[in-house]
Protein backbone atom coordinates (compact mmCIF):
# COMPACT_ATOMS: atom_id res chain seq x y z
CA UNK A 1 0.00 0.00 0.00
CA UNK A 2 3.38 2.34 0.88
CA UNK A 3 4.07 1.91 -2.95
CA UNK A 4 0.45 2.45 -4.26
CA UNK A 5 0.15 5.59 -2.00
CA UNK A 6 3.61 6.64 -3.20
CA UNK A 7 2.25 7.03 -6.75
CA UNK A 8 -0.71 9.20 -5.37
CA UNK A 9 -4.68 8.67 -6.23
CA UNK A 10 -4.99 7.84 -9.43
CA UNK A 11 -1.80 5.89 -10.09
CA UNK A 12 -2.52 2.75 -12.22
CA UNK A 13 -0.53 0.03 -11.62
CA UNK A 14 -0.65 -3.93 -12.58
CA UNK A 15 0.95 -7.05 -10.28
CA UNK A 16 4.30 -6.23 -12.23
CA UNK A 17 5.04 -3.25 -10.69
CA UNK A 18 5.71 -4.96 -7.24
CA UNK A 19 7.76 -8.09 -8.04
CA UNK A 20 10.96 -6.57 -6.87
CA UNK A 21 9.06 -6.68 -3.18
CA UNK A 22 7.49 -10.13 -3.13
CA UNK A 23 7.16 -13.49 -5.67
CA UNK A 24 3.93 -12.80 -7.91
CA UNK A 25 1.50 -15.17 -5.66
CA UNK A 26 2.56 -12.73 -2.81
CA UNK A 27 1.42 -10.08 -4.43
CA UNK A 28 -1.46 -11.11 -6.37
CA UNK A 29 -2.48 -11.69 -2.45
CA UNK A 30 -1.46 -8.83 -1.22
CA UNK A 31 -3.44 -6.71 -3.84
CA UNK A 32 -6.62 -9.05 -3.54
CA UNK A 33 -6.80 -8.42 0.63
CA UNK A 34 -6.16 -4.67 -0.26
CA UNK A 35 -9.17 -4.46 -2.99
CA UNK A 36 -11.22 -6.88 -0.66
CA UNK A 37 -10.17 -4.04 2.06
CA UNK A 38 -11.62 -0.74 -0.57
CA UNK A 39 -8.18 0.31 -0.08
CA UNK A 40 -7.43 0.18 -4.08
CA UNK A 41 -9.67 -0.68 -6.99
CA UNK A 42 -9.25 -3.74 -9.44
CA UNK A 43 -10.12 -2.29 -12.87
CA UNK A 44 -9.73 -5.39 -15.15
CA UNK A 45 -7.66 -8.55 -14.10
CA UNK A 46 -4.52 -7.50 -13.00
CA UNK A 47 -4.63 -4.08 -13.69
CA UNK A 48 -5.37 -1.87 -10.14
CA UNK A 49 -5.52 1.99 -9.15
CA UNK A 50 -5.53 4.07 -6.19
CA UNK A 51 -8.61 5.93 -7.46
CA UNK A 52 -8.95 9.39 -6.74
CA UNK A 53 -12.20 9.86 -4.79
CA UNK A 54 -14.50 13.00 -5.42
CA UNK A 55 -16.93 14.35 -2.76
CA UNK A 56 -19.97 13.88 -4.34
CA UNK A 57 -19.08 11.25 -6.78
CA UNK A 58 -16.96 9.11 -5.22
CA UNK A 59 -13.96 6.93 -7.24
CA UNK A 60 -13.15 8.34 -10.56
CA UNK A 61 -12.12 6.72 -13.89
CA UNK A 62 -8.11 7.02 -14.49
CA UNK A 63 -6.59 8.42 -16.86
CA UNK A 64 -6.60 6.40 -19.92
CA UNK A 65 -2.92 7.33 -20.68
CA UNK A 66 -2.38 6.00 -16.85
CA UNK A 67 -3.64 2.52 -17.67
CA UNK A 68 -2.33 2.38 -20.95
CA UNK A 69 1.51 3.25 -19.36
CA UNK A 70 0.87 0.84 -16.95
CA UNK A 71 -0.29 -1.86 -19.59
CA UNK A 72 3.03 -0.96 -21.56
CA UNK A 73 5.14 -1.56 -17.94
CA UNK A 74 3.90 -5.25 -17.70
CA UNK A 75 5.60 -6.21 -21.44
CA UNK A 76 8.14 -4.33 -21.07
CA UNK A 77 6.85 -2.27 -24.39
CA UNK A 78 6.29 1.60 -25.38
CA UNK A 79 2.98 3.18 -26.04
CA UNK A 80 2.13 6.08 -28.13
CA UNK A 81 -1.94 7.55 -28.42
CA UNK A 82 -2.80 7.65 -31.88
CA UNK A 83 -6.08 8.06 -34.06
CA UNK A 84 -8.84 10.94 -32.68
CA UNK A 85 -7.29 11.19 -29.24
CA UNK A 86 -3.77 12.55 -30.68
CA UNK A 87 -5.59 15.66 -32.72
CA UNK A 88 -7.52 15.93 -28.99
CA UNK A 89 -4.07 16.00 -27.11
CA UNK A 90 -2.87 19.02 -29.24
CA UNK A 91 -5.76 20.83 -29.51
CA UNK A 92 -6.72 19.95 -33.23
CA UNK A 93 -9.81 18.32 -32.67
CA UNK A 94 -12.47 18.89 -29.70
CA UNK A 95 -13.61 15.15 -30.41
CA UNK A 96 -12.73 13.76 -26.86
CA UNK A 97 -13.52 9.76 -28.25
CA UNK A 98 -14.81 6.67 -25.63
CA UNK A 99 -11.93 4.89 -26.52
CA UNK A 100 -8.82 5.68 -26.30
CA UNK A 101 -6.53 4.02 -28.86
CA UNK A 102 -2.81 3.44 -28.35
CA UNK A 103 0.04 2.27 -30.33
CA UNK A 104 2.50 -0.18 -28.83
CA UNK A 105 4.95 -2.50 -29.81
CA UNK A 106 3.72 -4.84 -27.35
CA UNK A 107 1.01 -7.51 -27.35
CA UNK A 108 -2.78 -6.28 -28.65
CA UNK A 109 -4.82 -5.58 -25.36
CA UNK A 110 -7.91 -4.23 -24.56
CA UNK A 111 -9.48 -3.20 -21.01
CA UNK A 112 -12.83 -1.78 -20.28
CA UNK A 113 -13.58 -0.22 -17.15
CA UNK A 114 -17.33 1.76 -17.04
CA UNK A 115 -17.99 3.67 -20.36
CA UNK A 116 -13.80 4.04 -21.08
CA UNK A 117 -12.13 1.64 -23.16
CA UNK A 118 -8.64 1.78 -23.54
CA UNK A 119 -7.15 -0.12 -26.79
CA UNK A 120 -3.44 -0.98 -27.28
CA UNK A 121 -3.00 -2.18 -31.05
CA UNK A 122 0.39 -4.05 -32.20
CA UNK A 123 2.01 -1.76 -34.34
CA UNK A 124 5.20 -2.52 -37.09
CA UNK A 125 8.05 0.10 -35.88
CA UNK A 126 7.45 1.93 -38.85
CA UNK A 127 4.49 3.30 -37.23
CA UNK A 128 6.19 3.83 -34.02
CA UNK A 129 7.88 7.00 -34.82
CA UNK A 130 9.24 8.86 -31.54
CA UNK A 131 6.87 7.02 -28.97
CA UNK A 132 5.36 8.52 -25.59
CA UNK A 133 6.80 11.57 -26.96
CA UNK A 134 4.86 15.06 -27.98
CA UNK A 135 6.61 14.83 -31.18
CA UNK A 136 5.16 10.82 -31.38
CA UNK A 137 1.91 12.52 -30.79
CA UNK A 138 2.40 14.87 -33.55
CA UNK A 139 3.09 12.11 -35.86
CA UNK A 140 0.30 10.54 -35.07
CA UNK A 141 -2.27 13.21 -35.23
CA UNK A 142 -0.91 14.05 -38.88
CA UNK A 143 -1.60 10.36 -39.66
CA UNK A 144 -5.33 10.70 -38.75
CA UNK A 145 -5.82 14.21 -39.70
CA UNK A 146 -4.16 13.29 -43.37
CA UNK A 147 -2.70 15.34 -45.57
CA UNK A 148 -6.07 18.42 -45.92
CA UNK A 149 -5.49 19.63 -42.14
CA UNK A 150 -1.04 19.00 -42.40
CA UNK A 151 -0.80 22.78 -41.86
CA UNK A 152 -3.13 23.26 -39.09
CA UNK A 153 -0.90 20.13 -37.44
CA UNK A 154 2.30 22.34 -38.35
CA UNK A 155 0.79 25.51 -37.01
CA UNK A 156 -0.44 23.85 -33.83
CA UNK A 157 2.99 22.00 -33.45
CA UNK A 158 5.88 24.63 -34.50
CA UNK A 159 4.29 26.23 -31.15
CA UNK A 160 3.76 23.55 -28.90
CA UNK A 161 7.04 21.64 -29.35
CA UNK A 162 9.97 22.40 -27.59
CA UNK A 163 13.49 22.54 -29.52
CA UNK A 164 14.62 19.12 -28.34
CA UNK A 165 11.26 17.50 -29.64
CA UNK A 166 11.43 19.40 -33.02
CA UNK A 167 14.91 17.71 -33.60
CA UNK A 168 13.48 14.25 -32.51
CA UNK A 169 10.79 14.98 -35.26
CA UNK A 170 13.69 16.12 -37.77
CA UNK A 171 15.69 12.36 -36.62
CA UNK A 172 11.96 10.45 -36.85
CA UNK A 173 11.47 12.27 -40.16
CA UNK A 174 12.73 9.53 -42.90
CA UNK A 175 10.62 6.93 -40.87
CA UNK A 176 7.61 8.33 -41.57
CA UNK A 177 5.02 8.25 -44.96
CA UNK A 178 6.73 9.74 -47.79
CA UNK A 179 3.10 12.83 -47.76
CA UNK A 180 4.44 13.53 -44.07
CA UNK A 181 8.01 14.11 -44.67
CA UNK A 182 7.70 17.81 -46.04
CA UNK A 183 5.34 19.01 -43.06
CA UNK A 184 7.53 16.94 -40.13
CA UNK A 185 10.38 18.77 -41.71
CA UNK A 186 8.57 22.15 -41.86
CA UNK A 187 7.82 21.72 -37.97
CA UNK A 188 11.30 20.73 -36.99
CA UNK A 189 12.76 23.75 -38.53
CA UNK A 190 12.25 26.87 -36.49
CA UNK A 191 8.83 26.83 -38.22
CA UNK A 192 7.04 28.92 -35.73
CA UNK A 193 8.39 32.31 -36.98
CA UNK A 194 7.77 30.93 -40.85
CA UNK A 195 4.04 30.31 -39.64
CA UNK A 196 3.17 33.20 -37.68
CA UNK A 197 5.10 35.42 -40.64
Amino acid sequence: MRRARAGGRGSVFTPSDFLDVAGRAAVDQALSRLVDGGKLRRLARGLYDFPKMHPKLGPLSPAPDDVAEALARETGSVVQIAGARAANALGLSTQVPAKSTYLTDGPSKRVVFGKRVVDLRHASRKHLIAPGSPAGTVVQALRHLGVVRATDVARVAARRLSASDKKMLANSALQAPAWMRPTLVFIAQDASGMVDG
